[in-house]
Parts: C-alpha cells; structure tokens; sequence
C-alpha cells in the first residue's frame, strides 16, 4: 500500500510542475529561476529537520556523493529543462523525460548489477507507445530546426542526469542513509552549484519579485522538490529505480487532465487510445507473476 501511495503522490505532483516551470521561465533566467527554487526548498527541508532534530550527520564520502547528487538532479538537470522550454512545450518536454524509465534500468544494470525483471520490458514498451500515441500530433508537426533539436537535446541530457541522481539515491539507501537528510544536503549543494553558475555568467540573482515568478517557486520548491522529491527517492529504495521510473510515464496524464479542465484540452482517438496503452503498462508491472485469486475452503 506504500509503494502504491509514494507511486500516486509522484505522479500527481510531477504531473504538474511542467506547468509551473513553463509559467516561472517567463519571469526568470533558467539558473536564477533554478537557484531560487532550490534555495527554499532546502532551507525548507532543513528547518523541519534542524527542528525537529532528524538532521543526521554524514561522512565526507556520503557529502562527495550528495555534492553529485544536487548536480544532477537539483541543478544541471533543472537547468537544461528550464532551457529548452522556450522550444520544445511542456508536453513534449515531458514526453522526453519519459526515457528515464529506460536511463535508469540501464544504469541499475550497470552500477548495481540489477538486471531487470522481464515484465518491465513489455510495461515499458506499453507506456511510450502511450506516450506516443497521446502527443503523436505535436511530434508529427514539431519544427525540426537547430533550435528544436538544441532543446531536445538538452530535455535528454537533464533526463540522463536525473537518471544518474537516481543511482545516487539508490546508493544512499544501499548504505542505510536517511532519505530526508541526503536529499537536504543534495538540494544544499545544488543551490550552491547554481548560485556559482548564476555569479559566473553575470546573470540577474534579483529579478522582478512578481506574483508569477513567486507562486512556482513556492509550489515548486516545497511541492515539486520537497515532497515529490521525497517521495520518489523513498520509491527507488523500495521498488528500484527502474520500475520507479515508470511513474515519469504518467506525468504527460495528469498535465492532460489540467489542460481538459483549464486550457480546455479536447479528447481526441489517440488520447483514449495512448491512455489505455499507459495504464496496460501500470498492470503489466504492478501484477505479480502467477498471481491468482485465493479460493475460500470448502467448510
């Protein structure tokens, strides 16, 4: 019942921080707006854990890997999303971070030796068929300039180093580390790295304090860092990073939903027919092998 509450809560969240990240980009550079997320999250994050006094110390080894962790997944990562959003639209965007499904079954195998299990290869195919099928007409019609192809790129490479963070996670919960505790220093370290990035190119740290720039970092920093973050790195040691994964094949869902009720999305045959293919892939890897329903005895 966990797995399943950790799997819901990361998907419903996610699913709607590429609205808040297009929204926020509007009003910042990606770095700044990247730093700022980052920075409430962590001295959120760390207030709750200094007060409460789960904060655990760690070793200079585990602080090497957490420094490796908030480049990848709390700043480089953010920051090449952030960068592409001019170009490639939240859906797309989405649909490319998609292949962390196949980036983290891959690295699982080459960091862990964890090969994996033969019902993740047809859920997997189920799931970007959908992926596919659901946004087939805005890839169909995409402009394949130098641009587009630059943010492609860049939405692959973010969704490789998430995929490195990932094992990162995995290795922190391998060893008996605290989830809230590494993801704290992790955030910490990446705010650090953003900040540098931010002084290095000259960029504004202060821009216009609006209600639109604001309102996403709020939502995105305790919601879609804190929480969801949290969440999704207890998933990964509890399932493994790759059927982890497969929550990022979801995200373009919940983004639809929001769209039907507040963009006024309109249901099309590839829509249903994308869904039924994602959710084929949720019972695929959720339904244990041989499972059966148990018979009452005979009394």
């Amino acid at each position: 019942m966990m797995n399943y509450a950790l799997y819901i809560l990361s998907v419903l969240v996610w699913g709607t921080t590429w609205i808040a990240i297009a929204i926020q980009s509007h009003y910042a550079t990606p770095a700044v707006a990247v730093f700022w997320r980052m920075s409430v999250a962590f001295l959120v994050l760390w207030g709750a854990l200094a007060a409460t006094g789960k904060l655990k110390k760690i070793d200079a080894q585990d602080h090497l890997f957490c420094v490796l962790q908030g480049a990848t997944v709390f700043s480089l990562n953010f920051i090449c999303f952030y960068s592409a959003v001019d170009v490639v639209n939240s859906g797309q965007e989405s649909v490319i971070f998609s292949t962390a499904i196949f980036f983290n079954a891959l690295n699982a195998w080459i960091f862990f030796r964890q090969k994996p299990a033969p019902r993740f290869f047809p859920a997997a195919a189920f799931g970007i068929i959908g992926i596919v099928t659901l946004f087939w007409r805005d890839l169909h019609s995409a402009d394949f300039d130098q641009a587009h192809l630059l943010g492609i790129l860049q939405c692959l490479l973010g969704t490789y180093l998430f995929s490195l963070g990932n094992m990162i996670s995995a290795r922190h919960q391998r060893k008996g580390l605290d989830v809230l505790g590494t993801s704290c220093y992790a955030m910490g370290y990446g705010a650090l790295l953003t900040f540098v990035i931010v002084i290095l190119t000259g960029e504004d740290l202060f821009p216009a304090m609006r209600a639109g720039l604001l309102a996403p970092v709020l939502y995105l920093a305790i919601f879609g860092s804190v929480i969801a973050f949290t969440a999704y790195f207890a998933l990964i040691g509890r399932i493994g990073p790759a059927n982890a994964a497969y929550a990022t094949l979801l995200f373009p869902l919940v983004a639809l939903t929001l769209s039907t009720f507040i963009e006024g999305f309109h249901w099309t045959g590839n829509t249903i027919a994308g869904v039924i293919c994602i959710l084929a892939g949720n019972a695929v890897l959720f339904t244990r092998p041989g499972w059966r329903p148990r018979r009452r005895r005979p009394t």
